[in-house]
């Protein structure tokens, strides 16, 4: 199952660590270092050029990447958790 972030960007919801929100996370100390040292990394990718409201952080194997999305932290989560009760219900009814 995929989420589409914006921007005709998607990520596998197997891969995806978290999907945090931008305003809440970026209070603390550690919260305000985290993304600037992840650009410095080069592993943040821009799914949007609007106002940016969350990222998700996702790893496959050894190799992290943070997606910068204008979609909510909410409506993200929403799309996520509704696609794996659709895809568990599917599977138990086979």
């Amino acid at each position: 199952m995929y989420l589409h972030i914006g921007n005709d960007i998607i990520v596998d919801i197997n891969d995806i660590v978290g999907i945090f929100d931008m305003d809440n996370t970026t209070v603390s100390r550690l919260g305000r270092d985290f993304l600037p040292k992840a650009q410095k990394d080069g592993i943040i990718i821009n799914a949007n050029d609007d106002l940016p409201k969350s990222y998700i952080v996702t790893k496959r194997g050894d190799k992290s990447k943070i997606y910068i999305s204008s979609i909510s932290s909410q409506v993200l989560s929403k799309r996520t958790n509704s696609g794996r009760i659709t895809l568990i219900n599917e599977e138990s009814k086979n």
